[in-house]
């Protein structure tokens, strides 16, 4: 499945389909206007959530977007999710696993999860950090 849409819309799937099994509420925004595509309710508080695919970057680390890509009036445009979301749900494919990255935590453009690395650095984000195990961080 090479169709970036496709791709989306089946990690969008199994992000809500997860959310749902782990006991929350998952509501999506009708139309494609929101900077978030889902948002989910846990009894408490309400968040907003942008769903991203990962791809590997290296054999120890996936990659994901953390910015908008989109082209109006023939012009690229690129824009951060900055006070629009609460967090990125990201999906990992290959290791079928999921990640909640709160936005604060975000890095600009692309963020990278690392699995294994022969030094512990503190710009490291280790993807253990940001599983996620069924409950909201």
């Amino acid at each position: 499945m090479s169709n970036p849409k496709a791709v989306g819309d089946e990690t969008e799937a199994k992000i809500v389909a997860t959310l749902i099994a782990d006991g929350y509420s998952v509501s999506v925004p009708f139309g494609d206007n929101d900077k978030y595509d889902l948002v989910v309710d846990d009894g408490d508080r309400l968040y907003r959530i942008q769903c991203k695919t990962a791809w590997q970057n290296k054999a120890e680390t996936i990659r994901f977007n953390t910015h908008s890509q989109t082209t109006r009036d023939g012009s690229y445009h690129e824009q951060t999710y900055d006070d629009v979301i609460d967090a990125f749900i990201v999906r990992d494919p290959g290791r079928d696993q999921l990640y909640w990255i709160p936005i604060d935590d975000a890095t600009e453009q692309k963020m990278e999860l690392r699995f294994e690395a022969s030094i512990d650095h503190p710009s490291i984000n280790w993807a253990t950090d940001y599983e996620f195990d069924g409950e909201i961080p």
